[in-house]
C-alpha cells in the first residue's frame, strides 16, 4: 500500500487495521536525548479512542501503546544516564488491537457486499478487489488514526522543546457553534480537560499509574500485561465522574470545547441527532503558538497547503487557515493584517490569513479549522448496492457506531499539525544554519 507515509525530515509512516493484529507507527527523525514513555503517548491516545460515553462506538479498545525501539535499552556507558532516551534510530509504537470478537466480524461479513453509503468500502473494493481488508473497514477505519496520534505525541514534545505548543478543540457540533474565545483561554481549557481525562480514565490508573508497564519492562513482559488487560476489557468499568464539579471547572465530560453553554447544546443536539438513527457532524479547531518567523516553504511545500494535507483524515472533508472561507466575502482592507512596531517588535492587527502568508509563517499563530463530516455507519435504511453482483439492494447498519466523529477528531487534528510543524521546523532551523556559510 502507498500514501503511509508523511514529512521529509520527520518522516511518519504508519501501517495496520481495525481487526488486524494491531497498528504501528514508525517515525523518523526523532531527534536522540528525548526521554518519553508509553504512558505519555497514552495521554493522547485516551482522548481519541472510543468506548468512552455516549458519543462514541462501544468498541472498548484500550489502546495501549508499546514502544518497541528507537531508545536506549540501559546507559550507554558508565557514567553516562541515558537510558530509555531516543537514541537518533527510527521510533517504532505498537498500538496492538484487544476489543475484536467474533460476533462483531461476522456483522461486517454479512454486510461487506453492501457497501455502506459515505463510507470507503466502496471505493476500496475497487481499488483492492477481492482482498479488500473490508472487516471493521480495515486501513479506512478511523481506527487507523490512533497511528497519527501516537506520532503526534513524539512531535508535540520535539515542538514543546523549541517553545511551539499545539492544541485543539471542538469548535461545532450537531449544528451548535461555539463562539470565539482568546487563545489563552481556548489552551487553558484543553490542558484542564486532558487532565480531567487522565484522572477519570480507567486504563491510566489499571496500566500506567499502578506501574502494570513501566519502562524497566522488556517488550514480551508488556505484551503479557495486554493479554491480561484482553480479558478484563468486559469488567474494566469507568470512576464516577463528579458532573457538578466539572461544570464549575467550566469543563463537559465528554466534549472539548472552551463553552460550556455550547458543549451543553452540542451533547443535546448530537443525543437528540442520533436518537433519531442518524449522525451528526463538526468543526475542529485547531492553534499552534509560538511558531517562530520564516517557517515554510514556496510553491509545493507552502506550509498552509500542508495543513491542507489534513484532509488525509478519513472524515475531514474541508480545511480552512485563518479567515478561511471568509475571505470570499471580505475587501482587501478587510482581510489585510496589517503590522505595527511595538516596543520593538512586529504586531498585526488580525490575523486572517491564520499566521501563514505565501506559504511562510508570520510569527502569529497558526489557526486551522476542519470540516468534520456526519459518521456514514447510521440507523437508518439507506440504497446500496452489492458490489459483487452488481444489484440494486438496501442497508441497514447493523455495526457499532459512533453518533458522531468530531469529539474525538481534535486529537487527531492536534497531532497531525504537531508532525507538520514539526517536518517544516527540522528545514527551517537547518537552512538557517547553513545560511550565509558558503564555502570560500
Amino acid at each position: 500500500m502507498l500514501g503511509c507515509t508523511y514529512g521529509a525530515n520527520f518522516q511518519v509512516t504508519v501501517a495496520g487495521g481495525s481487526y488486524q493484529g494491531g497498528l504501528t507507527t514508525h517515525i523518523q527523525g526523532v531527534p536522540p536525548g528525548l526521554c518519553f514513555s508509553e504512558a505519555d503517548i497514552y495521554g493522547d491516545l485516551l482522548l481519541r479512542k472510543p468506548g468512552q460515553g455516549e458519543l462514541s462506538s462501544p468498541r472498548r479498545e484500550p489502546d495501549i501503546p508499546i514502544i518497541y525501539s528507537g531508545v536506549n535499552a540501559a546507559d550507554t556507558m558508565p557514567g553516562f544516564s541515558n537510558k530509555g532516551h531516543t537514541n537518533g534510530t527510527p521510533l517504532v509504537v505498537l498500538i496492538p488491537n484487544l476489543d475484536r470478537h467474533f460476533e462483531h466480524i461476522e456483522q461486517y461479513q454479512v454486510t461487506n457486499r453492501t457497501p455502506r453509503p459515505g463510507h470507503a468500502s466502496y471505493a476500496s473494493y475497487q481499488k483492492y478487489g477481492e482482498n479488500d481488508d473490508a472487516i471493521g473497514a480495515g486501513f479506512f477505519s478511523g481506527r487507523y488514526t490512533a497511528t497519527i496520534v501516537a506520532a503526534g505525541a513524539v512531535a508535540k514534545r520535539v515542538l514543546a522543546a523549541h517553545g511551539i505548543d499545539v492544541f485543539a478543540y471542538v469548535k461545532q457540533a450537531g449544528g451548535v457553534a461555539a463562539p470565539d474565545v482568546s487563545h489563552d483561554q481556548a489552551k487553558a481549557h484543553c490542558e484542564k480537560y486532558r487532565k480531567m481525562r487522565r484522572d477519570n480514565d480507567p486504563i491510566f490508573e489499571l496500566v500506567f499509574r499502578s506501574g502494570r508497564i513501566n519502562s524497566e519492562m522488556r517488550f514480551l513482559e508488556k505484551v503479557a500485561v495486554l493479554a491480561e488487560v484482553e480479558k478484563m476489557i468486559p469488567d474494566i468499568k469507568w470512576k464516577p465522574i463528579d458532573t457538578e464539579a466539572l461544570r464549575a471547572d467550566g469543563l463537559h465530560p465528554l466534549i472539548n470545547c472552551p463553552d460550556l453553554a455550547a458543549a451543553d447544546a452540542m451533547y443535546e443536539s448530537i443525543i437528540a441527532i442520533k436518537d433519531d438513527g442518524d449522525s451528526a457532524g463538526g468543526l475542529v479547531e485547531v492553534v499552534a503558538t509560538g511558531v517562530p518567523a520564516g517557517m515554510g516553504e514556496p510553491v509545493f511545500r507552502k506550509l498552509d497547503g500542508e495543513l491542507g494535507r489534513m484532509l488525509s483524515i478519513g472524515t475531514v472533508k474541508a480545511v480552512e487557515v485563518g479567515a478561511g472561507y471568509a475571505v470570499k466575502d471580505m475587501t482587501g482592507s478587510q482581510n489585510n493584517d496589517q503590522m505595527r512596531v511595538k516596543d520593538g517588535k512586529v504586531v498585526f492587527t488580525s490575523n486572517n490569513n491564520g499566521g501563514v502568508t505565501g506559504g511562510v509563517t508570520t510569527g502569529q499563530p497558526i489557526v486551522a479549522r476542519l470540516a468534520v463530516k456526519p459518521t456514514p455507519t447510521i440507523a437508518k435504511p439507506q440504497k446500496t448496492i452489492d458490489k459483487v453482483s452488481l444489484e440494486n439492494t438496501d442497508l441497514a447498519a447493523v455495526t457499532r457506531r459512533d453518533p458522531t466523529i468530531v469529539s474525538r477528531v481534535w486529537p487527531v487534528a492536534e497531532a497531525f499539525t504537531a508532525i507538520i510543524l514539526a517536518d517544516h521546523l527540522f528545514m527551517h532551523l537547518g537552512y538557517r544554519a547553513m545560511a550565509g556559510k558558503v564555502l570560500s
